[in-house]
């Protein structure tokens, strides 16, 4: 109210200065005291209604454009359903909202422009590399060279971390939810580094993996595949083992995904997900941060839930929490 009476300030000092001329006119021209005292109350009567329904309207237009703007998902498109006020300095500010909006809207399509001839490049980049990376291990199996397959296994998850970075921004418009197996997704993860656990004696153990989710095959694996590829490289004991198991609770299926690895400090657990971060206490200078990041931003928008639990020197332990729907049945 303060703020509207700051706005209308000259108006009321000029109205103010009506009155007071009228009042002086009425005793020049002889009306009695009672008739000015009357007047007076009118005059000040107007001004008092005047201001309190033009406050009233102001401010139910104003809450309704914050209202119009709170509720509007792509807030830039604001100007598009605001009506255009009929006052002129409303006009004029109407006018350039809608200027500033266009020009925005111009900047954010070359942007998404950008961004899309980006990420087919990056798409046809990983879908090259593919085909010498696949001759490479071909190559390490005919000549059972494990230790090399290794290495060009560790390459082909880091291509297939650039492919999911770039894709990852909208992954809606490349995912498909069905019903699967948690068993079948598991199994997969578990031949495409079957040759790393073999070689580097790490014993996987599986329990309880017999429910059906519904969730993105594709995507979901990529995300087990980040959390096993993180536990291999923090193992520092001489028996290496990975556990994975799921629980039927009441409102989600709970995929936990332990190793016995080095663990992780206490005051690091809440910068796990962060873009970049390897851990405090982690001197693997191999590690790049993203395997995690991107586990939590898959899930994020896949809708699943993904917490982190660790007993630093001891074990570590991820779980996803597929939410229930009718595809979570038991088999």
């Amino acid at each position: 109210m303060m703020r509207y009476i700051e706005e209308k300030i000259w108006l009321i000092l000029f109205y103010i200065l009506f009155i007071f001329i009228q009042l002086v006119f009425s005793y020049l021209l002889g009306f009695e005291m009672s008739v000015m005292f009357l007047l007076f109350l009118i005059s000040a009567l107007l001004l008092i209604i005047y201001l309190f329904f033009d406050y009233r309207k102001i401010k139910k237009q104003s809450i309704k454009i914050k209202s119009l703007t709170d509720n509007l998902e792509e807030k830039y498109l604001i100007s598009e359903v605001l009506k255009k006020p009929k006052d002129i300095k409303g006009e004029a500010y109407y006018y350039a909202l809608k200027k500033a909006s266009k020009s925005m809207n111009d900047e954010i399509s070359k942007l998404e422009h950008k961004y899309q001839d980006y990420k087919e490049y990056i798409e046809s980049f990983v879908h090259e590399v593919k085909t010498p990376i696949s001759a490479l291990l071909l190559y390490s199996d005919n000549h059972k060279d494990a230790e090399l397959k290794g290495e060009i296994q560790k390459i082909d998850n880091l291509v297939e971390q650039v492919l999911f970075y770039a894709r990852s921004e909208n992954p809606q418009k490349d995912y498909f939810i069905k019903s699967i197996s948690l068993d079948e997704i598991v199994h997969q993860v578990i031949m495409q580094n079957k040759d790393y656990f073999l070689t580097n004696n790490i014993i996987i153990n599986t329990n309880n993996l017999k429910h059906i989710v519904a969730t993105d095959e594709k995507w979901v694996i990529f995300v087990i595949n980040q959390i096993i590829n993180n536990s291999i490289k923090y193992m520092d004991k001489k028996d290496k083992k990975i556990s994975i198991q799921a629980k039927n609770l009441k409102n989600e299926v709970l995929l936990e995904i332990k190793d016995n690895g080095v663990g992780i400090l206490e005051s690091d657990l809440s910068r796990v997900f962060e873009k970049g971060f390897t851990g405090s206490n982690r001197k693997n200078t191999r590690s790049t941060g993203m395997g995690l990041y991107l586990a939590s931003k898959i899930c994020y928008k896949l809708g699943l839930e993904i917490n982190v639990t660790s007993k630093y020197k001891e074990w570590t332990k991820i779980s996803i929490g597929f939410p229930n729907s009718k595809y979570n049945k038991m088999d």
